[in-house]
């Protein structure tokens, strides 16, 4: 990740700078534009074009029927995709659940059963898995588990490839995925992000748009996130800190010195 510039806005609180995750987004595209956002091995994502492909997947998203707060699960490792898949889930006002990569079928599915997921991002390969074909041997009723996209590696039957899933968003107008990403609302769900388990079934955690931005555009300024700082991000996207603290802090705006600097 390549930390947002700094705009001369330290100390506000993330919640009332953008509101939402969207929000988040589109005042960072004004600002940044043609700045590297991402760096995923030989990819380099600017904020430009960040947006653009967060834009495609919603519309995607919105092509299949996805409602506001219906839950969309990511199981899958980390990847510039996750991050556009969980950026379009928030623009289209819906409930994001990122799923351990570690976990075995029978949890996946429990999450997955659990959160009552309507669309499952995914992939076929990471670790030598094949996630769907597992995902399918569970035993697990999912009855609301209606759309799985591969995100990486071949989509097997039933599933379908991101450029397949991407091309039935065209039919989209531009008035209605922009008006879907201006009606999220601060104080609705985010994400969902479920417990690790170890004595028990996972619980979920719930969390809105505005709890997560505050949270850690304060994080950004206590540890200190700068412009020019490169972030790399080793705790999985799956987990809060690889999430929030890791790539959606560094998309956010941040200061161009710390405010506590450590010594």
């Amino acid at each position: 990740m390549t930390v947002a510039p700094d705009s001369g806005d330290e100390g506000k609180r993330g919640d009332l700078e953008f509101g939402t995750i969207p929000g988040l987004l589109h005042i960072a595209r004004q600002r940044h534009a043609g700045r590297a956002a991402i760096e995923d091995g030989d990819v380099t994502v600017t904020y430009d074009g960040l947006a653009d492909r967060v834009t495609r997947t919603l519309r995607a998203l919105l092509a299949v029927g996805l409602a506001h707060g219906e839950r969309v699960a990511i199981w899958a490792p980390n990847m510039w995709e996750w991050i556009v898949a969980a950026l379009a889930t928030h623009a289209a006002g819906a409930v994001l659940v990122p799923i351990n990569t570690r976990f075995k079928a029978e949890e996946a599915a429990y999450v997955l059963a659990k959160s009552g997921a309507r669309v499952l991002f995914t992939v076929n390969g990471f670790l030598g898995n094949d996630y769907v074909t597992l995902l399918r041997g569970a035993g697990t009723p999912l009855p609301l588990l209606e759309h799985t996209i591969v995100l990486r590696g071949e989509a097997p039957p039933g599933a379908v490839s991101l450029r397949e899933f991407l091309a039935g968003g065209e039919r989209v107008s531009a008035d209605e995925y922009e008006t879907r990403a201006e009606s999220v609302q601060p104080g609705d769900l985010s994400d969902i992000i479920f417990t690790s388990g170890t004595t028990g079934h996972p619980k979920g955690v719930m969390c809105t748009h505005a709890q997560t931005l505050r949270a850690f555009r304060d994080w950004s300024d206590i540890v200190g996130l700068r412009q020019g700082d490169r972030y790399l991000v080793v705790l999985p996207f799956f987990h809060s800190f690889g999430y929030k603290a890791g790539w959606l802090a560094s998309l956010g705006n941040v200061n161009s010195r710390p405010r506590y600097p450590y010594r």
